[in-house]
């Protein structure tokens, strides 16, 4: 939130720097993110009155005038400026004055005609306003008066990022209150006579929807001139709030909610038609809003309507057709609150996000509303005349929040601050809250301010306590506390370990969203139910994630769109998979996933470049199966897959049981992720990767290890991994390497046959191995080869 200096210093003026108070709102909790000044540096400028305007005998787009600065003497400028007129108050550089840039201001002639000073615009002055032409000041600016003290641009504008908690801070009011709290010093509140109603119009307020709104009030004001100007003084603290003057209505609803952090909207009297109803939207209902964009009402989204069709998206955006122009003569100002849960998500989901909607989602003050309404009353008739009606109330006090009632203990406030704060300082922090409090032996019964929605447990108060106490009153005090002994596992691997071996093999790790878009996940999981958000963030976030495969797909595609041809990434996450059995009805799996594209490695004038294939992120898999020591508990298994090529696609398994998928991504895919050639994935569960057998160390052993190639002819449709399996069984403990080095289909070998060549390392830690019992060995292998798969050693 954007807001001026020196309108904070009118409701409280602490005696402290600008640098100061903005250190101090920082410290408690309302971070500043900027201070800005409102105009650059410069000087001699003056308030002055154009006496005489004419035309340049000799350039056709430039002035002569006479100008008034309250002098003895009219002062001749030369004007170029379009909006140069007779009558009109301008901002007048003298001779001498220097202008930002450090421009100084000189007698001078133009084609001749002598110039003493200049007439300046806002940008002249290094002020941020979209303006044509100089500067027009009201016609009752005084003469001779230095522009800076006049428009009071000695101002800076701080920037507060506030955190969602605190919407009581979202005006105004709510952050004088703070600094008056942090100050002890009290608010100084701008006073107004209220108004009095001097007609009997009004209209008929029903609300259908109490729970989401519960307490609304309207009121009329008739004969309105909405073409007065909006007070300078006005336009220059909304623009200093980041607001543009836009009419004297608009203008002064925008003012009461910077004010007071209560947001307003106005109709058009005669717009209506009917009573005002606060309902839900039917699901087939549209309107065009004030920016001219139209939206379908969803069914579950409040709406202001009347007897004839909705006139307002509640909370969020007012609509065209009964909006505020330039014909409108009566008015009816609304004010209300809307319960935080009922604007909660809505505007997202429209693609709108308004002043409005911001405030009323956080939360605003329910006990606001008559003060605001009155207040935006009392401007309206200032500046733009009418005559008020009787403010007009419907409310449900069954749904209105009521203050939290909350038990602060003292043994829990010292043992949270380590540090005891007296007694008196915790009462006096609750009360210049805003707080009820009433002292018990032992604790604090508070009652919360209507205001601060984010008051709600012990711990709320413990914060309050310690920000407006100050943390730098706190002193470091070092913990005490017992050392014991990790009790971590041997026999748990680290994923330490796992990031460290993947980003050695050329790996990034990334961090997608657990929230996906729900029709690229479709296609990755076709009709697979997933959790679907009611409130997203978006659209494009509104689904909880089956697979880690969606969000690195779409990383793949994002990093392949901005000229990163060669990706490898990793990451490890959550997966949520809906399950009736689980607590809430969700199965939340810690997964791990990799994806590969592009080339196997970096362009290299020593080696051909070959894109990333299917056995080149196997390859790393297993290098990860290698670091659980139980390697031979893992076996790959061909499969399909709904995101898979369905014949570049195999499951992983450990001792049997499938903890995951590796494969080819399915063509069908690639261009709904905006995918550019082969990309290569795997997913298993984190579980069966980390809980490993503890390492077994033995001696290196001394004896001369023997190779014997075998070449076996089996079925096409024998797995290699199974043929692997079954030899380390027979092999036993002499086997101690095995190796598929070769894979044959053609001329020779049967159709319908492969022919699969293996190495065989056979060696013993003991003794040396006789040619004898290696034949044994090879000989149980082939056997057992054709007995299993029918296999027949090859010729």
């Amino acid at each position: 939130m954007k807001f001026s200096e020196s309108w904070l210093r009118e409701w409280i003026n602490p005696s402290i720097s600008r640098e100061a108070l903005s250190h101090q709102i920082t410290m408690a909790g309302l971070e500043v993110d900027g201070v800005e000044a409102v105009a650059a540096d410069f000087s001699g400028v003056v308030i002055g009155e154009v006496v005489e305007c004419g035309q340049h005998p000799d350039a056709d787009k430039l002035r002569v005038t006479k100008i008034n600065v309250g002098g003895p003497e009219l002062i001749d400028i030369v004007c170029g400026a379009p909006n140069c007129r007779q009558g009109l108050k301008v901002a007048v550089a003298m001779v001498g004055a220097v202008l930002p840039g450090d421009f100084k201001i000189k007698k001078a002639k133009l084609r001749g005609m002598p110039s003493e000073g200049m007439l300046c615009s806002y940008s002249e002055l290094g002020i941020n306003v979209e303006s044509d032409g100089i500067i027009e000041l009201p016609l009752d600016a005084p003469l001779g008066t230095d522009i800076r003290d006049y428009l009071q641009l000695n101002d800076a504008v701080i920037d507060v990022d506030l955190t969602a908690n605190r919407a009581d801070c979202l005006g105004m009011a709510g952050l004088a209150r703070e600094v008056g709290v942090l100050n002890r010093q009290a608010v100084a509140e701008p006073q107004w006579q209220s108004v009095t109603p001097t007609t009997d119009s009004q209209v008929t307020i029903n609300i259908k929807v109490p729970a989401a709104c519960p307490r609304y009030l309207g009121r009329v004001v008739k004969n309105v001139n909405v073409k007065a100007p909006t007070p300078l003084w006005m336009q220059e603290k909304l623009r200093r709030s980041g607001i543009r003057s836009i009419d004297p209505i608009v203008d002064i609803t925008n003012f009461v909610l910077i004010e007071f952090g209560q947001p307003m909207h106005a109709f058009d009297l005669a717009k209506l038609t009917g009573d005002i109803q606060v309902r839900l939207g039917t699901g087939e209902e549209k309107i065009t809003l004030l920016d001219g964009s139209e939206v379908t009402i969803p069914s579950d989204t409040l709406v202001i309507a009347d007897d004839a069709r909705p006139l307002a998206l509640a909370g969020v955006f007012g609509g065209e057709y009964s909006g505020v122009s330039d014909t409108t003569q009566d008015i009816l100002l609304e004010c209300a609150f809307f319960a935080p849960l009922a604007i909660m998500g809505k505007s997202r989901r429209l693609g709108l996000h308004t002043d409005s909607s911001h405030r009323f989602e956080r939360g605003v003050d329910p006990e606001m509303q008559h003060k605001v309404i009155d207040r935006a009353t009392r401007l309206v008739i200032d500046i733009c005349g009418g005559e008020a009606g009787p403010v007009v109330e419907a409310k449900s006090d069954a749904d209105l929040p009521k203050p939290a009632q909350i038990v602060l203990r003292r043994s829990k406030l010292d043992r949270i601050l380590g540090h005891h704060v007296p007694d008196t300082d915790v009462v006096e922090i609750l009360q210049r809250l805003g707080f009820g409090v009433v002292v018990n032996q032992d604790s604090w019964q508070i009652t919360t301010a209507t205001y601060r929605f984010d008051m709600a447990i012990e711990e709320d108060l413990i914060e309050e306590v310690a920000r407006i106490y100050g943390y730098d009153n706190i002193p470091n005090t070092a913990p005490v506390a017992a050392l014991r002994m990790s009790d971590h596992k041997e026999s748990n691997l680290s994923l330490k370990r796992v990031r460290a071996l993947l980003v050695a093999r050329g790996f990034q790790e990334a961090v997608t969203y657990s929230f996906v878009d729900p029709k690229l996940q479709n296609l990755v999981h076709p009709g697979v139910a997933a959790m679907v958000l009611p409130n997203p963030i978006s659209s494009e976030m509104s689904a909880m994630r089956l697979s880690m495969f969606t969000g690195l797909l779409a990383a793949v595609g994002y990093n392949q769109s901005r000229q990163q041809s060669r990706v490898r990434l990793f990451e490890t996450g959550l997966r949520f998979v809906p399950d009736i059995n689980a607590e809430s009805g969700v199965r939340q799996q810690a997964m791990l996933a990799g994806v590969i594209t592009g080339l196997q490695n970096d362009e290299h004038w020593s080696m051909e470049s070959k894109t990333v294939d299917f056995f080149d992120l196997k390859g790393d898999l297993e290098a990860i199966i290698g670091l659980t020591v139980s390697v031979s508990e893992f076996s790959f298994r061909g499969a399909t897959h709904s995101a898979l090529h369905p014949g570049q696609c195999a499951e992983i398994l450990r001792n049997d049981r499938v903890i995951g998928h590796i494969g080819a991504i399915h063509p069908s895919l690639e261009k709904p992720f905006g995918l550019n050639g082969k990309t290569i994935v795997f997913e298993l569960e984190l579980d069966a990767l980390l809980h490993t057998s503890l390492p077994l160390a033995q001696a290196v052993s001394k004896f001369p290890a023997n190779r014997r190639d075998i070449a076996v002819v089996v079925d096409e449709s024998v797995s290699a991994g199974d043929v692997m399996k079954l030899i380390r069984k027979v092999g036993e403990n002499q086997l101690v390497g095995i190796n598929l080095f070769d894979v044959y289909l053609g001329k020779g070998v049967e159709p319908g046959k492969k022919s699969l060549a293996i190495a065989l390392t056979l060696q013993d830690t003991t003794r040396t191995l006789e040619e004898k019992e290696i034949a044994e060995t090879v000989a149980s292998v082939v056997s057992a080869l054709k007995s299993e798969f029918n296999a027949s050693l090859r010729d």
